[in-house]
């Protein structure tokens, strides 16, 4: 009787790239934990986007610690973050002004707080997310007004 093949051991190369991200860019888990709280409360104090999250976020320590998760992932390749943020943006009422205001406390707040590496790394991506995120409203928004 043959033994049953044994699995080869899987390395992970993630840590590798999480390192390699963490020298190029200068950040770090304490730098985006300042950045996600520092933006966050940039964002509950704003007049224009406050208003939005107050309406759906009552416990804000846990989603904070959501948002590390997500930052880190996103910008440090940590895989933290194990979630679908699409679902709960897309019934927002928020417009493109939403967007430029959020995207303007975003640039301020990563320029403030991260190194000029860190800081542009994490800028285009919030760049590219917010572009996403507003496409897909607008695509869910039209589907809606079809049916």
């Amino acid at each position: 009787m043959a033994a049953a093949p044994q699995t080869p051991p899987i390395k992970s190369a993630r840590p590798q790239i999480t390192a390699d991200l963490m020298a190029r860019t200068g950040l770090d888990d304490a730098i985006l934990v300042r950045l996600v709280h520092g933006f966050y409360d940039k964002v509950r104090a704003d007049p224009l986007l406050g208003p939005i999250f107050a309406a759906r976020i009552t416990d804000w320590g846990p989603h904070l610690d959501k948002l590390v998760d997500f930052w880190s992932s996103v910008a440090l390749m940590t895989g933290r973050y194990h979630g679908a943020p699409m679902p709960k943006h897309l019934p927002l009422p928020v417009e493109q002004a939403h967007f430029d205001r959020w995207l303007a406390l975003f640039r301020q707040t990563a320029t403030e707080v991260c190194p000029p590496e860190g800081a542009a790394w994490v800028i285009e991506r919030a760049e590219r997310i917010a572009a996403s995120i507003h496409m897909n409203i607008q695509v869910a928004r039209r589907r809606s007004l079809e049916t």
